[in-house]
């Protein structure tokens, strides 16, 4: 490599090239520079199993004493700036870093200094020592009594999983001349316990009857492993089932319930019996039911002679004025007196009265009545909440980072106001106003950023209740399923790559949740949106490809018909005297049909892409999640979305205008609408292995269905309806409008690209592997394509006989990186097999460049 070549090497990693550097300096510092003589630093902590592997992400954090942290697993780079600081500083720093933020001062550090017996170290302000022990790492010192400890801890976490026989050793390595030692756990578990048999002695016939109904969800089987741990989950389960079958607070002391293993005769087949007694003489349970329900509204923390009392219902409302209707308090509340307690009402309960975004909750009591006869104090529950109302108004503002599809990545500001309570039931009004700014895919200029941008305006006022002419629909649908309205209106400016839009939008929306958000229902009625394009003119310039192929069509037209494109009438116009040229056509599916093929592809992009368009709709949505829900080990989701579009508009007007592609069209103030129904289906489900780890592996399966059907009024799906492929979140070998499809045409690529359809399938597999609580790895196939209902002269329909040999499959692997609450994702994916390639050549496996993937770089997993 000539020394020019090196010179532009270091110019453009130079980054990498000084953390080297820098890395290897720290490093040659000497590690054990403040170990003690005699003592010992620790370097390694390894994990020898004899006869098998087992918890291996459990065992190591439980020994006591961790060598010091080392950066991206090389070097202890912590450890390297502790050792930077003067060690003469050590034992004074050491005492002054246990000191609150707020305390350390230099007032602070003399009184150290004197009390360690420097007085001549008075004043001195010590900056990088304390940065240096700010940010670095004492040495960990080996410790004989701590290794002993971990054994200890090990062995007993190994018995408690059901292996009584196991055993734990340890060898310790010690390196005096370099002061360094590494501890060896050996291993060895055994052969487990095994539960021979199961009994379950439940005296009260209530409780043993509800056991029983549910008892193929016990956690505990015959001939299963007899694990601590399985038995404390079982405990947790009988208690939320009992719990919601109005025994309160049950087994609130954990004393009621309790295993006994009968080891006399094998201490590896034993009987196990699960005990379920109130007390020694085992009284029965008492099913507890709903008592007094008081709620208070005060703008203090005390809810003391409030003036206003009403009753709505059987619940007491205690209010400091008027500010919120009775019926608006009333609607939260989903316990009722004299029902059968049930905790999981109660939770519901306080999650509406948080959902409201109206009240902070002072208060939220319930325990068993005082007063009264015996009965009566252990079994009537008296329910209170205490609500101060929040701030009249809230103003927010905030700057995201946000991805898309198309967008990319982008900075997303934006400034919201609430308006609570503004009709004194509880209502909120959201008005936002945001912004994003990004990078997309320019063809004409690829190297651009932040070429594109959104600016946004919205509105939403937000009922707490089902907003329907009829008061009493509670009867229709209950309080539980927490029903709640919106009303939203709002408008956005879009710049993408030149082509601005403009879009308004208005709907109501009706929203129901049943069992904790497990079962969801959104209804929108008359979900309207306006979608109108600006710099329709300019679409050649934005898209070279097609422009190249509308110029080779225009010169041979040219040829036969001089002075047609040169006459002055627009691009449009000059496609249409084309396209009515039955002779011309002709000749061309004669001599070049693959270039008439890839000029109707471009003009349907064009008058896709630019359309101005309304849609009127009515949508209804229904998911069911059992993901991130417990009990469901491997959990299942499903999402479908229904939208039917433009029947209304189309009784109302006759007018039409004539476009390009789609022929005569009905419009509304001399724009069109669609008309269109439109299925989408999205299957999730998760699989689950090694759950005895603390962070078990996932196999997670998705299957997308979409179908949209334009009939009447139009020909086409709109543009903001209609499918396409590839990004982070689909198939991930392809960029978003990266070519695939539709189906497995041949049209020219630069063509292709743009290209959106009525029908869209994508299956994904991915398997996920946590590395530690901070990283995940996966692998993963994605497959799919977009296709057509009907065949536009170029193969894009789709058929049951060939969508299989249609699809593209891309693979890949990627890496998860869990920050707070935020999974940030980067996926490196492979094209597979393309079916837009000649046959013969479409599967492009051996053709992989490994250091070449197309990269996905996103928030959140892909499904």
């Amino acid at each position: 490599m000539s020394r020019k070549h090196i010179n532009k090497y270091f110019q453009k990693y130079h980054i990498f090239y000084y953390a080297a550097i820098l890395s290897v300096f720290l490093y040659a510092c000497n590690v054990t520079k403040k170990v003690p003589d005699g003592e010992y630093l620790l370097t390694d902590n390894k994990f020898k199993y004899t006869d098998g592997k087992i918890f291996s992400d459990e065992i190591p954090d439980l020994v006591a004493q961790k060598p010091n942290k080392k950066a991206l697993f090389i070097l202890p780079i912590g450890l390297g700036f502790y050792n930077m600081a003067n060690p003469k500083y050590d034992t004074i720093l050491k005492e002054y870093m246990t000191y609150p933020n707020e305390m350390r001062s230099q007032k602070l550090r003399d009184s150290l200094f004197v009390k360690y017996g420097h007085p001549e170290y008075v004043g001195k302000n010590l900056f990088w020592n304390r940065f240096f022990h700010t940010v670095g790492q004492a040495p960990v010192i080996y410790s004989d009594s701590k290794t002993k400890q971990s054994t200890k801890s090990i062995n007993n976490r190994l018995i408690n999983r059901g292996y009584w026989d196991s055993d734990v050793k340890t060898d310790v390595k010690r390196d005096s001349a370099a002061k360094k030692a590494e501890v060896e756990y050996i291993i060895t578990h055994k052969d487990p316990t095994y539960i021979k048999e199961y009994f379950y002695n439940i005296p009260d016939g209530s409780v043993r009857s509800i056991y029983e109904n549910n008892i193929s969800k016990s956690l505990v089987k015959r001939g299963g492993i007899l694990d601590e741990t399985v038995l404390e989950k079982e405990i947790v389960r009988i208690n939320d089932l009992m719990r919601e079958q109005g025994y309160y607070k049950f087994n609130n002391d954990n004393q009621d319930i309790y295993f006994v293993a009968d080891s006399l005769q094998s201490r590896k087949n034993v009987p196990v019996t699960m005990n379920i007694l109130k007390d020694s003489i085992g009284t029965p349970y008492r099913k507890a039911t709903i008592g007094k329900i008081k709620v208070s509204v005060t703008n203090s923390n005390s809810a003391e002679n409030l003036p206003i009392h009403d009753s709505l219902r059987g619940i007491n409302f205690y209010r400091a004025d008027s500010t919120y209707k009775v019926n608006s308090l009333w609607l939260p509340i989903i316990v009722k007196t004299g029902e059968v307690y049930k905790q999981s009402r109660l939770d519901l309960t306080r999650r509406n009265l948080i959902s409201m975004n109206n009240f902070t909750i002072i208060k939220a009591s319930d325990e068993l009545r005082k007063e009264g006869t015996p009965a009566e104090r252990d079994s009537i529950i008296d329910v209170e909440y205490i609500l101060r109302p929040l701030p009249k108004y809230e103003f927010n503002i905030a700057t995201d980072i946000h991805y898309s599809q198309i967008l990319n990545f982008g900075f997303s500001p934006s400034v919201d106001l609430t308006t609570r309570n503004l009709f004194g039931g509880a209502e909120n009004l959201i008005t936002s106003f945001s912004g994003v700014i990004g990078t997309t895919k320019d063809p004409k200029n690829p190297g651009a950023i932040f070429n594109a941008y959104e600016l946004s305006a919205q509105a939403s006022l937000l009922f707490p209740r089902l907003l329907v002419p009829f008061r009493n629909y509670y009867k229709l649908i209950p309080k539980r399923y927490s029903p709640t309205t919106s009303i939203s209106l709002g408008t956005s400016i879009q710049n993408n790559i030149g082509l601005g839009r403009i879009n308004f939008n208005a709907g109501l929306n009706y929203n129901a949740n049943i069992e904790d958000g497990k079962i969801q229902h959104r209804l929108t009625l008359f979900n309207t949106q306006l979608s109108l394009t600006q710099n329709k003119d300019k679409y050649y310039d934005f898209f070279p490809g097609d422009n190249d192929i509308r110029r080779n069509v225009f010169n041979l037209y040219e040829i036969d018909h001089p002075g047609t494109v040169n006459s002055g009438a627009s691009y449009d116009d000059i496609s249409s005297t084309i396209l009515s040229d039955e002779a011309f056509i002709t000749k061309m599916t004669n001599n070049d049909r693959n270039l008439l093929y890839n000029f109707l592809q471009s003009l349907y992009n064009k008058e896709r892409q630019t359309q101005d368009v309304i849609i009127s709709s009515i949508i209804y949505n229904f998911a069911y999640n059992e993901i991130g829900k417990k009990d469901y080990r491997n959990p299942f989701a499903f999402n479908g979305k229904v939208e039917i579009a433009g029947n209304v508009l189309n009784l109302l007007t006759k007018k039409e205008e004539n476009y390009l592609i789609t022929g005569n069209t009905k419009t509304i103030f001399k724009i069109p609408f669609s008309q269109f129904i439109k299925f989408d289906l999205d299957f999730k489900k998760y699989y689950t292995f090694f759950n005895d780890r603390a962070k078990p592996h996932t196999l997670a399966f998705r299957q997308f269905v979409g179908i949209g059907i334009p009939y009447g009024n139009s020909s086409e799906m709109p543009f903001i309806r209609s499918y396409f492929n590839g990004g982070a979140y689909d198939i991930r070998a392809w960029l978003a409008f990266g070519g695939l499809g539709p189906a497995d045409s041949q049209l020219d690529e630069r063509v292709r690209s743009y290209a959106m359809d009525n029908v869209k399938l994508t299956t994904s597999i991915e398997y996920r592997v946590p590395l530690n609580n901070m990283f995940e790895a996966a692998v993963f196939t994605d497959a799919g394509n977009i296709w057509g209902l009907k065949d536009n002269g170029f193969g894009d329909q789709f058929k049951f006989k060939k969508f299989i040999s249609q699809m593209g499959v891309g693979s890949g692997f990627g890496l998860r990186v869990n920050v707070a609450y935020v999974t940030l994702r980067l996926d490196m994916a492979y094209k597979m097999y393309d079916p837009n390639q000649p046959e013969g050549s479409r599967w492009v496996a051996n053709k992989i460049k490994l250091l070449k993937p197309t990269f996905n770089f996103a928030i959140g997993y892909p499904f």
